[in-house]
């Protein structure tokens, strides 16, 4: 397939700058493969398609406040850096992107905090955007992290930065409230819909809930630059896949109850580890599975997951699971209904 088959119209209001007051009344829209039928309800309908033994498998990623905004030594230049990914915990470097750019050489020193109280030393140009920093910081690891985590700032899209500030509640409800594996930069959206007293719910009806990690980075967000969607490579993610939940997932699969994958960062993970014969397979390492159509699941029978930008590679793989002419059909009527779309957006639950 194409990229340009991927377009569609998306008018800007659609796009949800905030999220709702209760995580749990989002719409749903609710789409069947087999019937190719379309129905419109709240995301709390969603306990009427699930029963005892049914399993939801969940990405307990944790989002970290990667936005750091300083200063470069003796110009006093704003910088902004976007803490990608920790290279080395001891030597405290971090693989980051820095903005702009091409004001940032090997050997600057980065000052952080109104006291300094974080200093970073360029030490590689790894790409174009992309730099290696040293944190020169003599206190412990623990201290390090909570320095970053007081003068981080939650790194919603840029597609919301470029409409709205970034703001407090950004730290609570860009989050899921069962994140515990620090290490995203974007949070798995899908999850942003459960409410504990969703989950509780669930689970007094005989719902199972299997956890993995994958740690979002930003190539979710990046622009796909090529046509020819096989010549697109995907930055690589980590993922963990515990026994536990391989366990819990195989169990309901063997008995043919319905799995639940909630979100598309949750299908890359566990379609980067299955058997030949269709099951899940513990997992620790990383994966760059880069999903659209056609291909053949494995594990999911049913997908929790959002409205989708255009051309993006979270909506090329719902593409893939729902049939793109089917999906197609089911944005255009959002578009024509109204839903609110990307991240803090109205939720799709297709069967």
């Amino acid at each position: 397939m194409k990229l340009s088959q991927f377009r569609y119209h998306l008018p800007n209001d659609l796009i949800a700058q905030r999220p709702l007051e209760n995580r749990d009344e989002s719409r749903l829209m609710v789409i069947d493969r087999k019937t190719k039928t379309i129905e419109h309800k709240m995301f709390t309908d969603i306990l009427g398609y699930y029963s005892d033994g049914d399993v939801f498998i969940l990405n307990n990623t944790k989002v970290f406040p990667a936005l750091l905004t300083g200063e470069k030594e003796k110009t006093g230049a704003k910088i902004t850096v976007f803490l990608l990914r920790e290279l080395n915990s001891e030597a405290r470097l971090w693989d980051v992107l820095v903005d702009p750019a091409r004001k940032i050489r090997i050997g600057n020193k980065l000052y952080f905090g109104d006291d300094d109280s974080l200093v970073a030393e360029v030490i590689d140009n790894t790409t174009s955007r992309g730099r290696t920093l040293r944190f020169l910081f003599d206190g412990s690891y623990d201290e390090f992290k909570r320095t970053i985590e007081s003068l981080g700032k939650t790194p919603i899209p840029e597609e919301l930065q470029r409409l709205r500030d970034i703001e407090p509640e950004d730290k609570e409800r860009y989050q899921t409230i069962y994140a515990k594996n620090e290490g995203a930069v974007a949070a798995p959206s899908a999850g942003l819909h459960f409410s504990r007293e969703l989950m509780k719910r669930l689970e007094l009806q005989g719902v199972s809930f299997a956890e993995v990690t994958l740690h979002a980075g930003l190539g979710n967000f990046r622009a796909i630059d090529v046509e020819d969607l096989t010549k697109y490579k995907m930055d690589s993610e980590e993922v963990i896949i515990e026994d536990e939940t391989a366990r819990i997932v195989n169990k309901a699969k063997e008995a043919r109850k319905n799995v639940c994958v909630v979100g598309t960062t949750t299908m890359k993970a566990v379609e980067s580890s299955v058997t030949i014969s269709g099951l899940l397979k513990p997992f620790r390492g990383w994966s760059n599975k880069f999903i659209f159509p056609p291909y053949d699941f494995s594990i999911a029978d049913s997908l929790v997951t959002n409205f989708h930008l255009p051309q993006s590679p979270m909506m090329m793989m719902v593409a893939a699971y729902a049939g793109y002419d089917f999906l197609m059909k089911a944005y255009k009527e959002a578009v024509q209904q109204k839903y609110r779309f990307f991240s803090y957006g109205d939720a799709m639950l297709i069967l």
